[in-house]
């Protein structure tokens, strides 16, 4: 696989580090949106090419300056816990804004971290989390409606614990949890895969090797 240029939205977030560094890892160009200069200090230290960026102030214009050139745009930003005003902006309309961008500046290749549908089904929670459920299926179906070559991963309860390097992933899974290691890895074969596209896929911790999960994606689509 050619190294691709990557916009990483969300890449200061505890996900979105972990989806950088991955990227690196592979050989890829990685860009990573951020708010403060410290931040940009702490990713040219880790070879990533820190790229401005605020989604609370964005524009399409804006954005579409940001991306014009890469080949993918990761989306992992979110709100986490800022109030139900946070999580439209980001959660929500970041989405819409960003796949606009996208689409503006010429990059078909658009993945988005979304959230589980039976996240903690069993429990009752408040009302600021089934907010938060709500708007991130809004921005599910919204990036849907697209003619972008999108990918939709809605992984389980996120975990800090190390990677396991594998997983399950499938159109449709039960629920459990995975670690955010993994979920980065999960993204970075996901890019590498063009092929998989206009897709929801669900996952997990499992029992199957990322790259092999992956591939078997790949056949089935």
């Amino acid at each position: 696989m050619n190294a691709q240029k990557v916009f990483v939205i969300g890449a200061t977030g505890e996900t979105g580090q972990r989806v950088c560094r991955e990227l690196v890892k592979k050989g890829h160009k990685v860009f990573g949106a951020y708010r403060k200069d410290v931040q940009a200090d702490a990713m040219r230290d880790e070879h990533i090419e820190p790229v401005r960026c605020d989604l609370v102030r964005a524009t399409i214009d804006s954005l579409r300056s940001v991306m014009a050139g890469v080949d993918a745009v990761i989306f992992t930003a979110g709100a986490n816990g800022g109030g139900d005003e946070m999580t439209d902006i980001i959660d929500g309309q970041g989405v819409v804004l960003a796949s606009s961008a996208a689409r503006e500046a010429g990059c078909n290749r658009f993945l988005v971290v979304s959230a589980f549908p039976d996240a903690w089904r069993e429990r009752r929670m408040p009302p600021d989390f089934e907010h938060y459920m709500f708007v991130k299926r809004q921005a599910d179906v919204h990036l849907a409606s697209t003619d972008l070559d999108w990918v939709i991963l809605r992984p389980g309860t996120l975990l800090d614990s190390p990677g396991t390097a594998h997983v399950r992933v499938g159109l449709a899974i039960p629920y459990g949890d995975v670690s955010r290691d993994d979920v980065a890895a999960t993204l970075v074969a996901l890019v590498e895969k063009p092929e998989i596209r206009r897709v929801i896929l669900e996952l997990t911790c499992g029992e199957e090797q990322i790259d092999k999960a992956i591939e078997r994606v790949s056949q089935g689509l």
